[in-house]
């Protein structure tokens, strides 16, 4: 029995570097805002109805730029995203993500599972516990 204890250990090592390397809640531990531009138009602020274009990709540690695989963008959808900021209309992070922006600005943001979806996840695109990064340009506030 002893004996194969290290060869179990080894086993497990090699089946987790085969598995996809995406962030899980403990991987992102807080939401990281990265200003690429600062706006110099209206503030974005709470009961702001803003409007956004954003790509959205699951966070990969592995990347470069931690971009792993796009799950939804407003560029292809042909058309902003509006919410109102406070008003949970989108997940907490992208709420924090855009307080704060000035229009013509552009932000990265990545997003821990704790402020995106959490345990529930998204539909097929987004797993649980699953960090996120997005790049947002505030086209205009309200």
């Amino acid at each position: 029995m002893l004996r194969s204890l290290p060869l179990l250990a080894v086993a497990l090592l090699a089946l987790s570097a085969l598995a996809p390397n995406l962030a899980c809640a403990d991987d992102v531990g807080k939401l990281v805002i990265t200003d690429q531009k600062v706006g110099t138009g209206t503030k974005a602020q709470d009961d702001s109805e803003v409007r956004i274009n954003y790509t959205g990709w699951l966070y990969s540690a592995k990347a470069a730029d931690h971009h792993g695989a796009k799950f939804d963008s407003s560029y292809d959808a042909g058309r902003p995203l509006e919410f109102v900021i406070g008003a949970e209309q989108v997940i907490p992070g992208m709420d924090s993500a855009v307080r704060g922006m000035r229009v013509g600005g552009k932000r990265e943001v990545i997003i821990p599972s704790s402020l995106g979806y959490g345990s529930r996840g998204a539909g097929s695109d987004i797993p649980p516990n699953s960090a996120l990064v997005f790049d947002i340009e505030l086209v205009g506030v309200r």
